[in-house]
C-alpha cells in the first residue's frame, strides 16, 4: 500500500548530521523519514568505505564528486557527478567507496521491495 504523504520541504540545513564510520573514513547521513519512505543527504568522507554490503534498494543521486559501487559478486561501476543508479532490494548487494569524497542523495523504502 503506497504512503499518503502531504506536500513537504525539506531544509536541509536544519536536519542533524548523524555520523556513521566506515571500514575507512566516515559517512554523515542527513535523514528524513515518513511511512514506508527515507529520504537522505549522505556525505562520504575522502578514503570512504562502507564498512559492509548492502542489499537494499536506492535511488542514488550523486550532487558532488565520485564514488565507485561495488558489487559482492565482483565489478564495479563509476559514479559521478550527475549520475543515478536505481536498485530495488536484494538484486545487488553493493557497498560505496571514495577515494576524493563525495555528496549523495539517497532515496528508499516499501516501493522498491520485491
Amino acid at each position: 500500500m503506497a504512503a499518503n504523504i502531504d506536500f513537504n520541504t525539506i531544509d536541509w540545513s536544519k536536519i542533524p548530521k548523524e555520523e556513521h564510520p566506515g571500514e575507512t573514513g566516515t559517512s554523515y547521513w542527513q535523514t528524513v523519514q515518513y511511512k514506508g519512505l527515507r529520504v537522505r543527504i549522505v556525505e562520504y568522507s575522502e578514503g570512504y568505505t562502507a564498512d559492509h554490503w548492502c542489499g537494499k534498494g536506492h535511488i542514488v543521486h550523486c550532487i558532488e564528486g565520485e564514488f565507485t559501487s561495488e558489487f559482492e559478486g565482483g565489478g564495479s561501476v563509476e559514479m559521478k557527478k550527475g549520475m543515478t543508479y536505481v536498485v530495488s532490494d536484494e538484486l545487488s548487494s553493493h557497498r560505496s567507496v571514495t577515494k576524493g569524497g563525495s555528496k549523495l542523495l539517497i532515496i528508499d523504502g516499501d516501493f522498491l521491495s520485491k
